[in-house]
C-alpha cells in the first residue's frame, strides 16, 4: 500500500512541474535588454543624440552624454554678388548647396569667442584695412568692411585669450564677388608659435602651395554664407588661417572670422 502511495505521489509531483512548465511564458524584452544579431534600439526622440540625428544640418559635434545642443547663434551678412561671376575653373571644386545651410549644433551655451579678440598676421600693415577688423562682428560685403592683405600665401592668427573647446570656425574671405580662394587651410594650436598640439581642422591645398601639406577638403565658392568648418570640439587657444590669392587676383582678403566654442575650465 506504502509502495502504490509511493507511486502515485510521483506521478502527480511530474503532472505539476509539466503544468507549471506549460504556464512559462518568453519574458517581454525591456530597453535595457538585447538579443544577440538585433540592432539597438533607437535613443528617445528628446535625447541629444537623436536631435543631432533629427536635425538637417552639415556637421555636429558629439556631445558628452546629457549635454543639449541647440543651434549657434550664427547670423549672416546680407547676399550680395556685383557683376557676372566668371567661369571658375577649379579642380575638387564644391558644387553649391542650391538652399540656405542647414543649423550647426553644439552645447548650450556655446557662443563666438573670437568676437573682438586680437588678431596678428603675416602682413602686419594690410594694404586695406586693420586686422583687428577680422573679429570686429562686421560681416558686411561692403567697402570698409574687409582687409586686404599681399600676394602670395599669407595668414591671420587669432588669440582667443584662453583655451578653448571649439565646435565650429565660420570664415568669411570676400562675399562680394563669386570668387575661390586657394590654399585654404585652418589650424589650431596652444601656442602663438604653432609648435604645440598643432591640428589641422581644414586643408583645401591640393597641392601644398601653402605648404601645411596636402589637404583633402574641397575648394569652394564664397558667399554671404561663409564657410563653416567642423571644428569636432577640439581644444586650442590660437586658430590660425592660410590662403594664397584666389582665382580673381593674387590677393589675400578676410571680412570676418567667427569661432564658436566655450571657455575650458
Amino acid at each position: 500500500m506504502n509502495h502504490r502511495l509511493t507511486i502515485a505521489c510521483a506521478l502527480l509531483a511530474a503532472c505539476g512541474l509539466i503544468v507549471t512548465d506549460c504556464r512559462k511564458t518568453p519574458p517581454q524584452q525591456t530597453a535595457e535588454q538585447k538579443v544577440p544579431g538585433s540592432p539597438p534600439a533607437a535613443a528617445p526622440a528628446d535625447t541629444p543624440h537623436a536631435a543631432v540625428q533629427g536635425a538637417a544640418q552639415a556637421a555636429a559635434p558629439v556631445p558628452q552624454s546629457g549635454t543639449r545642443l541647440v543651434p549657434i547663434d550664427l547670423r549672416l551678412p546680407k547676399p550680395v554678388f556685383v557683376g557676372t561671376p566668371t567661369n571658375i575653373a577649379v579642380p575638387n571644386l564644391e558644387a553649391p548647396l542650391g538652399h540656405p545651410r542647414p543649423p550647426f549644433l553644439a552645447p548650450e551655451g556655446t557662443t563666438n569667442v573670437a568676437l573682438k579678440k586680437p588678431v596678428s598676421g603675416s602682413d602686419e600693415q594690410p594694404t586695406i584695412g586693420e586686422l583687428s577688423q577680422i573679429t570686429d562682428g562686421d560681416k558686411e560685403a561692403a567697402e570698409g568692411s574687409f582687409v586686404e592683405l599681399g600676394p602670395g600665401v599669407q595668414y591671420v592668427t587669432i588669440d582667443l585669450k584662453v583655451p578653448c573647446t571649439i565646435y565650429a570656425i565660420v570664415v568669411w574671405h570676400y562675399h562680394k564677388q563669386a570668387v575661390v580662394y586657394r590654399g585654404v587651410v585652418v589650424q589650431v594650436a596652444d601656442d602663438r608659435d604653432f609648435i604645440t598640439n598643432v591640428r589641422t581642422v581644414f586643408n583645401n591645398d591640393i597641392d601644398n602651395s601653402s605648404g601645411r601639406g596636402v589637404g583633402k577638403d574641397m575648394a569652394y565658392v564664397e558667399t554671404a554664407e561663409g564657410k563653416l568648418i567642423d571644428a569636432k570640439g577640439i581644444q586650442g587657444r590660437y586658430v590660425r588661417l592660410y590662403s594664397k590669392g584666389n582665382t580673381a587676383n593674387d590677393l589675400n582678403h578676410y571680412i570676418e572670422v567667427e569661432v564658436y566654442g566655450k571657455a575650458v575650465r
